[in-house]
């Protein structure tokens, strides 16, 4: 019976249980996980926040392989003010590099402020609390390698936090860095709108 959990992945670790690299791993987390659990999509070792693992092989199939797009949003804080031009650029699309040396377009998505958000923690490599910072939310149906900070580069701004706070309906919430949380099954899919089927 394949099992689903959804963690809090913490800054400076990789969303693998093996590498050959000297880095942090999941298995360090204080869980007693499953055999054969994976993480389904990525985060990398700089940036934060909802990760899921499940025995389930299926699940990466489902939610990003599939036909219909899900949502992901990231809670994200940059250096200095973002002006209202530098915001509407990024709702409207701006042009990033990937992979293959390519410019590519991001398209439409959705960009807030957040004046204060809640349940984030300080962190070592914060901005020191003198210097200007805006925090902002960005909602992607795709995730191109480093997204996220390039579109915010394209606009004048380095990303400085990273926070993954939702997949679909599938919140962070309250959950704390290295935090698990075990999801029963049904509850699991319905708030991911993916539909449980063979492949």
């Amino acid at each position: 019976m394949d099992r689903y959990f959804i963690i809090n992945k913490p800054y400076d670790m990789v969303s693998q249980f093996v590498s050959p690299d000297k880095v942090h791993l999941l298995g360090e987390l204080d869980y007693d996980f499953p055999e054969g659990i994976h993480a389904v999509g990525r985060l990398d070792n700089h940036s934060e926040g909802l990760l899921i693992l499940t025995t389930n092989k299926k699940v990466t199939r489902l939610l990003f392989e599939s036909d219909t797009p899900h949502k992901r949003t990231y809670l994200v804080m940059v250096n200095k003010v973002m002006s209202a031009e530098a915001l509407e650029k990024l709702r409207t699309g701006v042009t990033i590099r990937i992979k293959g040396g390519v410019d590519y377009v991001t398209p439409p998505c959705d960009v807030q402020v957040v004046e204060k958000p809640a349940n984030v923690g300080p962190r070592a490599h914060d901005l020191k609390e003198y210097l200007p910072r805006t925090w902002i939310t960005i909602t992607l149906t795709e995730g191109k390698f480093h997204q996220v900070r390039k579109m915010t580069s394209a606009v004048g701004h380095q990303t400085k936090r990273l926070i993954r706070i939702s997949i679909e309906d599938l919140l962070l919430g309250d959950l704390q860095p290295g935090e698990v949380q075990e999801m029963e099954e049904e509850r699991f899919f319905r708030l991911l709108n993916i539909v449980n089927v063979a492949i």
